[in-house]
């Protein structure tokens, strides 16, 4: 069995269900798409956490489906803040604990506020990352929701081509 992260580990003291997937990891294409091509679920169920920071807020964490991308000035809104950019790749594990293609809002170093897109409730099992590379977590929107604390609000737009 898949060794257990952090983001494991707290589903499982709040008593949440989940199915761990593993995949390959290629370093070069850490792409939600490929992920989800990888696990065998279409992109829109697997849900990429990016990391943000505003002009009034400190970090969060915006959830939104891998086959779009974030809308920043949603994003702003829904976090109360007039400007908000995604933080640098090289200030991710500081912030968080998560290198790319790892982060989760599960067990981070700090309970940063959620973000989840409203497609988040469309599905019956969504999948995010365990927390490492080349590993996701199957389970209920409502149960990450809840594991979360997420705020939902319309967050994604589709990917520009």
């Amino acid at each position: 069995m898949a060794h257990k992260t952090n983001a494991v580990r707290l589903l499982d003291q709040l008593g949440i269900r989940y199915e761990l997937r593993e995949y390959d990891v290629d370093e070069s294409d850490l792409a939600a798409e490929s992920v989800a091509a990888k696990i065998g679920l279409p992109p829109a169920q697997v849900f990429k956490t990016l990391v943000a920071r505003g002009d009034r807020s400190a970090a969060c964490f915006a959830v939104v489906p891998g086959d779009a991308e974030l809308d920043l000035k949603a994003l702003a809104s829904a976090s109360g803040n007039r400007k908000i950019q995604l933080v640098p790749v090289k200030e991710l594990q500081a912030l968080t604990g998560y290198i790319r293609g790892g982060v989760t809002a599960l067990a981070g170093k700090k309970d940063y506020p959620v973000y989840a897109d409203e497609t988040i409730e469309l599905f019956d099992v969504i999948s995010i990352s365990a927390g490492i590379r080349g590993m996701q977590i199957l389970l209920f929107p409502a149960d990450y929701l809840t594991a979360t604390k997420a705020t939902v609000a319309a967050l994604a737009r589709p990917k520009q081509t």
